[in-house]
């Protein structure tokens, strides 16, 4: 249900941050994951007490890997250091532990109401390495942002042993500032610096000054990362700031060009862009200062924020509005999926993709409050989002007789509108330069391990997220979802070491990026691997057409 409360006082508030976060790893994290062989790269173990560059860590073993957990990769951004870009880490004295993880950033409840968990003092990361050494020139390393819509999340979610002892790569997970603390804007701090993005940048810098101490190869770093963390992996391709810090990219469900349509979860709820200028983020901070009490001289405001208690910060309207990315600044200096458009992006091969049922975990979860009954109801629902004209081509290319309930229906236009469409003009943009790989997560019968029931006419199917079981251990996997997950592994950890996602023995060849028609449907079963065409299973012809260049409804 959206937040009437901040509604009345006059705060917008923004689409994906009521809804992304329903499907964040924050429940359920079961184990339960087949057993793995022991990697055969090296005999020799790796150390578990590690000299970084500001001090030693003491790891843990486990079986066929090991864990560093809970290391601090920049200063605590509290008291004067809120809402600036991230120092240094201190050192420390003697072995620091390193067997579990740090504080997560300060957030909202990912499901249900409740109030502020986490810390400021959050920047943290853990590494994961097989258990043997790392060769002579290293191991690869992926560097994973996890999603949340910018408001939930933290890396310690994330388990990654699958990917690190199948795939022999070294995994770093990363936490950031959130909302109001990440994605701030304000005149006195001259602008919006995008402080996560800058988190991860710094982690990113860490990776690269102490990779090589855990046996990786700090010149053959990934960044991979979902829905939130893969539009940090699109604003990295596009930010100057990120040169040289990795050199292959991975995003999954939340291409630069990700949009999604007015009032098509909420009727009051507006159009969702991940991605916003900097000038708006500016003038929305203002605002928040004044209602917050700090509207004083010129030169003070910043101090008097910054005496504010984490919780009075970390309120639902304040999260979610400071929930978008600012573009315009040194950072960011162009609007990403415009960088992508003009070539202005970091030369390095990507490997980009979506689920095939995007939408249906987002829509399910307001359909009690914005029901979809019937085909009036869909077709109404079609006119306030893309207007009268386009509603009808919409309604001729998803017909509710196609799909088991106007629900389905709608929100498969919904998926193809926001998410697969937008990936694949991504996808021919990223191709003109770099070699791309796009993929379908297809999977229809996937684990739902959100722990929220799934309307009756509406299975989540292959929605939002399901895809991260089959790389991260997180929920029980059937045999042939196993080897799948076995399959997704091989072509991510590939392309991490080669920047090419190769199949293995027996499996099916990826093709690089040349046309819609050779995307990978990624599927349980025979021939559930498979390239498609995906921009004509998907109607991108209609939605390259009409949207998102509809702008009478935003």
């Amino acid at each position: 249900m959206p937040d009437t409360t901040a509604r009345r006082r006059g705060w917008p508030v923004p689409l994906l941050t009521l809804v992304l976060p329903v499907v964040l790893p924050v429940v359920l994290l079961l184990t339960g994951a087949a057993p793995v062989p022991a990697p055969v790269f090296s005999p020799s173990p790796g150390p578990l007490v590690v000299e970084t560059d500001r001090g030693v860590v003491r790891g843990r073993a486990h079986d066929g890997y090991r864990t560093f957990e809970g290391i601090p990769y920049a200063a605590p951004p509290t008291g004067a250091l809120r809402w600036r870009p991230p120092r240094p880490a201190a050192r420390w004295a003697g072995i620091r532990d390193a067997g579990a993880a740090g504080a997560r950033c300060v957030q909202l409840p990912a499901i249900g109401p409740g109030g502020p968990s986490g810390a400021e003092d959050c920047l943290f990361l853990n590494l994961t390495a097989p258990a043997g050494g790392g060769g002579p020139r290293g191991l690869p390393v992926m560097v994973w942002f996890h999603g949340g819509g910018f408001v939930n999340g933290a890396g310690d979610l994330y388990r990654p042993e699958r990917l690190v002892v199948r795939g022999a790569v070294v995994v770093v997970t990363v936490n950031y500032r959130l909302g109001v603390f990440g994605l701030f804007g304000h005149p006195e701090l001259g602008g919006a610096p995008a402080l996560a993005l800058a988190d991860q940048q710094a982690a990113l810098r860490w990776v690269r000054a102490n990779a090589a101490r855990f046996g990786a190869d700090p010149r053959d770093v990934t960044v991979f990362g979902e829905s939130a963390g893969a539009l940090s992996v699109c604003a990295h391709l596009a930010s100057p700031a990120s040169a040289g810090l990795f050199h292959k990219a991975i995003v999954q469900s939340g291409s630069c060009s990700t949009t999604i349509p007015a009032r098509s979860l909420l009727p009051e709820l507006g159009r969702y862009e991940p991605f916003v200028p900097e000038a708006r983020t500016v003038a929305d901070g203002a605002r928040a200062a004044r209602r917050l009490g700090c509207d004083g001289p010129a030169g003070g405001v910043l101090d008097c924020l910054r005496r504010l208690d984490a919780r009075t910060l970390a309120v639902p309207e304040l999260m979610q509005r400071f929930s978008l990315v600012p573009y315009g600044n040194g950072l960011l200096p162009v609007e990403p999926r415009r960088a992508l458009e003009s070539g202005r992006f970091h030369r390095v091969p990507v490997l980009q993709g979506t689920t095939r049922d995007e939408m249906r975990v987002f829509v399910a979860q307001t359909l009690t409050a914005y029901p979809v009954a019937d085909a009036a109801a869909y077709r109404a629902r079609l006119e306030r989002s893309f207007g009268a004209g386009t509603a009808r081509a919409v309604e001729t290319a998803y017909p509710v007789s196609d799909h088991p309930t106007p629900a389905a229906a709608w929100a498969a236009a919904l998926s193809d509108a926001s998410f697969t469409c937008p990936a694949l003009r991504d996808d021919g943009a990223l191709a003109r330069h770099v070699p791309t790989y796009g993929y379908r997560f297809a999977d229809r019968d996937a684990p739902n391990f959100t722990g929220l029931p799934e309307p009756a006419g509406l299975p989540y199917g292959a929605s939002h997220g399901f895809e991260l079981p089959y790389l991260f251990t997180m929920a029980p996997l059937a045999g042939p979802q196993r080897e799948l997950a076995d399959r997704m592994t091989r072509y991510w950890t590939s392309f991490a070491r080669t920047g090419r996602p190769e199949p293995g023995p027996g499996g099916v060849r990826w093709p690089r990026y040349r046309g819609p028609d050779s995307v990978l449907s990624l599927a349980p079963g025979a021939r559930g691997i498979r390239t498609v065409d995906a921009r004509a299973e998907h109607h991108c012809a209609l939605w390259d057409a009409v949207w998102p260049g509809v702008t009478s409804v935003r």
